[in-house]
Formats: C-alpha cells, sequence, structure tokens
C-alpha cells in the first residue's frame, strides 16, 4: 500500500497544473482513478510497459489531456502487481478511495 501512496502523490503532484487546478479533489482523483483503470486493462490485454502510454491512447479516453502526463508514473505500479493482483483486484477504486484521503 506504501507503494500506491507514493505513486498517488507524484501523480497529484504532477497534476498540480493551472488545468488539474480547476478541477475538484473528487473529479482530479476520479480521472486519475480511470487512468489506473486504462492501464490495467493494458495489462490484462497485455500490453508491453513500454507501450502502455501509446495504448491508452488509443482507447480515446475522456479525461483531460494532462492526465496523460501520469501514465509513466502510474505504468510502473501496475506493472508491479502480480498478474492475480490486476486480474482480481480493481485498482482504479484502491486508487480512488487512497486519492480522496491525502
Amino acid at each position: 500500500m506504501i507503494r500506491l501512496a507514493t505513486a498517488a502523490s507524484l501523480a497529484a503532484a504532477l497534476l498540480a497544473t493551472p488545468v488539474a487546478a480547476a478541477d475538484t479533489k473528487q473529479q482530479s482523483c476520479t480521472y486519475q482513478a480511470q487512468v489506473v483503470a486504462a492501464v490495467q486493462n493494458a495489462r490484462l490485454d497485455r500490453v508491453k510497459e513500454r507501450d502502455v502510454a501509446e495504448a491508452v491512447a488509443a482507447t480515446n479516453p475522456t479525461w483531460p489531456d494532462n492526465y496523460n502526463n501520469a501514465i509513466p508514473i502510474i505504468a510502473p505500479w501496475v506493472y508491479q502487481q502480480k498478474m492475480s493482483t490486476v486480474r482480481k483486484e480493481n485498482l482504479g477504486e484502491a486508487w480512488l478511495e487512497l486519492c480522496l484521503k491525502q
């Protein structure tokens, strides 16, 4: 869980841009959780970690473009998880819960 907290903190710092500043905490955490879920889906689809950003972009995500900057920070965390965890757990939901607590 410590690694998730570190990744969430890094993503939050990265997204502290003027565009993201207009988002409420709930909106920002929701967008971040959507990014995590997209990275998780890419992993489930056997996308190589180095290709994740491109694969996620190809899905035409609905979050603001600046949230794509979090993909290189989030992807290593998702790819470190055991595949059984990636299959069984909702990582986006876990991210949202932790993000809202920060």
